[in-house]
């Protein structure tokens, strides 16, 4: 037996020692690896719940409900506003330890009603030692179980079983959520975090897979993958990004020659395991034929 599959049959059974669980989900490779295992070692006594908020982007729920679906475990949404949080929306270096903690609050809320003990979550091995990663703190202070940190499950291992369960997200690239488009410092507010996802919505239209759109207080600065970057430098685009990306907002809209970077807005590390899932991307073979529509279209 592989050190991967020692890991995943004693992920499993640890699981199946359990009355139920409640797995944060939100769609990422991590979280739907979480809910596989839940779903295979709990069968109907696992059950994966997604927070609905300003900061997830609609395509991101719409995603995590189709990836759901394909693992076969109920799916559950809960709904809760970060922007009640006056410590959130001033947007510290803390900012992700206040979402993270509303977010799996939310989370016991729900495992309470459900007569649900146990809340797992996606924190994996290579989590860990990553910088300043306050979303952590709060799942230590609120004690959800974390399996493929329990395991010593990192992330390439993780991938490697999302492969095995035949999962759509497998090599899903990184997704956090919309508040970390906004610098440190500058307050989030439902406006920038709208227009975000307005212009984000655009670039996966067009056909990008690796990318950001950060909001500099009126200021678009759009990074897209290292693999994505001459597709990005193509006329057409410059021009249909120039255009209709200030029709969301914003004043003006850069490219960031240096690419997509996680966290170049924020001390912290953007990614918080179930929500970022690194990954590589293929150049998008088409953008060049690509017709750009409008936000509207």
């Amino acid at each position: 037996m592989s050190p991967v599959a020692e890991k995943l049959a004693a992920a499993r059974e640890d699981l199946q020692s359990r009355d139920g669980v409640l797995v944060a989900f939100s769609g990422g490779v991590d979280s739907s690896v979480v809910a596989a295992l839940a779903h295979d070692a709990l069968g109907e006594d696992a059950i994966a719940c997604t927070a609905k908020s300003e900061t997830l982007p609609a395509a991101e729920l719409e995603d995590a409900t189709r990836v759901a679906e394909e693992i076969g475990i109920r799916h559950e949404i809960v709904e809760f506003s970060e922007l009640d949080s006056q410590e959130f929306i001033e947007n510290d270096d803390m900012r992700c330890y206040h979402c993270r903690s509303m977010r799996l609050g939310a989370m016991y809320d729900r495992a309470r009603e459900l007569g649900i003990d146990v809340v797992c979550d996606g924190t994996n091995a290579s989590d860990v030692g990553e910088g300043h990663r306050p979303g952590l703190r709060a799942v230590e202070e609120l004690d959800a179980y974390s399996p493929l940190l329990e395991h010593d499950i990192e992330k390439p291992e993780v991938r490697d079983i999302a492969r095995e369960y035949d999962l759509s997200v497998a090599d899903k690239p990184s997704m956090a959520c919309l508040s970390s488009r906004i610098p440190t410092g500058l307050e989030v507010t439902e406006d920038r975090l709208s227009r975000v996802e307005k212009a984000e919505r655009l670039l996966r239209t067009w056909g990008f897979e690796q990318f950001r759109v950060r909001d500099h207080d009126g200021l678009a600065r759009i990074e897209v993958g290292e693999e994505e970057l001459e597709a990005a430098l193509d006329p057409d685009f410059v021009r249909a990004a120039r255009d209709h990306v200030e029709d969301c907002g914003f004043d003006h809209v850069t490219l960031d020659l240096h690419g997509y970077q996680t966290g170049s807005v924020s001390p912290e590390e953007e990614g918080q395991s179930d929500a970022e899932n690194q990954g590589e991307d293929d150049v998008v073979s088409n953008v060049f034929d690509t017709e750009y529509p409008s936000v509207d279209d």
